[in-house]
């Protein structure tokens, strides 16, 4: 009686939506609507987190869990564990509690595996995945996709992705496409950077090109179009990981993550995470006089000291670069990136110091590390980025949803 009072309820016309103004749905909205008809009569295993909610904030497994003829079995989670908050190396499997008292697997999909093996797909006919991306192929919500679609294929298991928008918009491209040599968590995907792709036009690009073979459907996005930012969407921002605390973390996230692969603090700890950058070593004025004169479109550097609460330098004084968007449209984190890395090599001479697999798996091209560490500037460095972007609008086209 109760899962049949919830499942009216849950999937009860949502009236309230028909007149808000960019009331975009997600795919788990969607599905919802419409009774998740492609799940019918089948054993259901969830790819999800924190992010995985409805516009009311109910959880994708509640939802699935009330659906007429839909059998959720199984949990799946990625980096940062399901709630979204570890910051550990690995994350444990473990148990979900539904609201009926059912207790399913929660296998980690960050622990001793990165895909669901044979034994955790016992019994099930599809794999769903619903998690919120932020549009970076580092970030690695988009390999965990891609590595359960294979492991869905070889299984002979439906997979269904259901669509949420691409955070920092869905129109501009940026960065070098990925090196076929690397292969990494980080560097799954053959797409730029900044691809502009949501994740179910990911799923069918990885798909077709990675000769897959899945049988992948995706239940897109309603009203979404691909110039809007998430804060035009209507959606509620739930924080996909503990350092993306805001769409503004995001929008720098495609440029300011590659220092990751630096021994800088990208904000770790601070109030202002990959929005700015320090250490203990770093003197600000020589940078600053750098970024003044490359007269950057759409942002503007300051100088400011913190002390990170953990990560690199925590506890430390790091006087450090602010790095604050004042158009994100002309934006580019990528020529960002490209203009602070150099003027903190030309400055910070014999301190600043980069790793170079790690800054060739973030950047996803060797060539730009072997020309940054020879003292390439960044006329030379950015056309290394701009035409595989300029490719890659062509060869993202079939992959469309919107």
């Amino acid at each position: 009686m109760r899962r049949a009072a919830l499942a009216g309820l849950l999937f009860a016309p949502c009236l309230a939506w028909a007149g808000e103004k960019h009331a975009v749905l997600t795919g788990l909205d969607v599905l919802r609507e419409g009774g998740a008809a492609v799940l019918k009569g089948k054993r259901v295993g969830l790819i999800t987190n924190q992010t995985g909610v409805d516009r009311e904030g109910r959880p994708a497994a509640h939802i699935l869990e009330a659906a007429a003829r839909v059998e959720l079995k199984a949990m799946f989670s990625p980096e940062h564990g399901f709630t979204g908050v570890s910051e550990d190396s690995t994350v444990a499997s473990g148990f979900y509690a539904l609201p009926d008292g059912r207790r399913l697997p929660l296998y980690s999909l960050y622990g001793a595996t990165r895909a669901p093996t044979a034994d955790m797909l016992k019994g099930l006919d599809a794999l769903v995945f619903d998690i919120q991306d932020v549009g970076v192929r580092f970030y690695t919500y988009a390999a965990t996709m891609a590595m359960s679609m294979e492991a869905a294929a070889a299984a002979g298991l439906d997979f269904v992705v259901l669509d949420r928008p691409n955070p920092i918009d869905g129109d501009r491209v940026e960065g070098p496409l990925l090196d076929p040599e690397i292969r990494h968590f980080t560097a799954y995907l053959p797409v730029p950077v900044r691809h502009g792709l949501t994740m179910g036009e990911l799923a069918r690009l990885h798909n077709i090109l990675g000769r897959i073979g899945a049988r992948l459907q995706v239940v897109p996005l309603r009203g979404w179009a691909r110039k809007m930012w998430f804060d035009e969407t209507g959606l509620p921002w739930t924080p996909p990981s503990p350092n993306m605390p805001d769409l503004d973390s995001a929008v720098l996230y495609p440029g300011t993550g590659c220092f990751e692969a630096t021994n800088l603090s990208v904000g770790r700890g601070t109030p202002l995470p990959f929005r700015w950058v320090g250490a203990p070593w770093l003197e600000p004025g020589p940078v600053l006089e750098r970024l003044k004169s490359a007269k950057l479109q759409g942002v503007r550097f300051s100088a400011k000291a913190l002390t990170p609460a953990k990560d690199v330098y925590e506890g430390l004084a790091c006087p450090g670069i602010r790095i604050e968007v004042t158009d994100r449209g002309a934006m580019r984190p990528l020529e960002v990136f490209v203009h602070l890395a150099a003027a903190l090599r030309d400055t910070q001479k014999g301190r600043f110091e980069v790793r170079g697999p790690a800054m060739s798996r973030l950047t996803g091209s060797r060539n730009f590390t072997e020309l940054f560490g020879k003292g390439g500037k960044p006329e030379e460095l950015l056309p290394l980025f701009d035409a595989d972007a300029a490719r890659f609008q062509t060869e993202r086209a079939p992959f469309l949803l919107y």
